[in-house]
């Protein structure tokens, strides 16, 4: 059983709306606008979970919470050989490994 509450919510402020969005990474065509940001949490929280309640009584299976996933720590990306040899000069350079100053980059924000 999926628990609403640990899905990944976050609230923009949408200037064309003029309001705030409440959003679900795990549901990404589902919103909630409202004047507040409270009430748009609230909002798109409370979509989110009549839909997973639906979801389960029509024996659907709900998306898997992004926070309750494991992850390996570990995917691969594809880049042109020039930026990998750029990175591997920085590397280089810094008497680092390749794969520390691309997750340090990774890690910016």
């Amino acid at each position: 059983m999926v628990d609403p509450k640990h899905y990944t919510y976050r609230v923009i402020w949408s200037e064309e709306d003029g309001e705030f969005v409440g959003l679900c990474a795990e549901f990404p065509s589902l919103s909630h606008l409202d004047e507040g940001q409270a009430e748009a949490l609230s909002g798109i929280t409370q979509l989110v979970t009549d839909i997973v309640t639906d979801m389960q009584a029509s024996g659907e299976a709900p998306p898997q919470p992004i926070a309750d996933r494991t992850y390996s720590g570990r995917f691969q990306v594809r880049i042109t050989p020039e930026l990998h040899r750029r990175l591997a000069i920085r590397a280089a350079e810094a008497n680092v490994s390749l794969n520390r100053i691309v997750s340090d980059q990774l890690a910016k924000p």
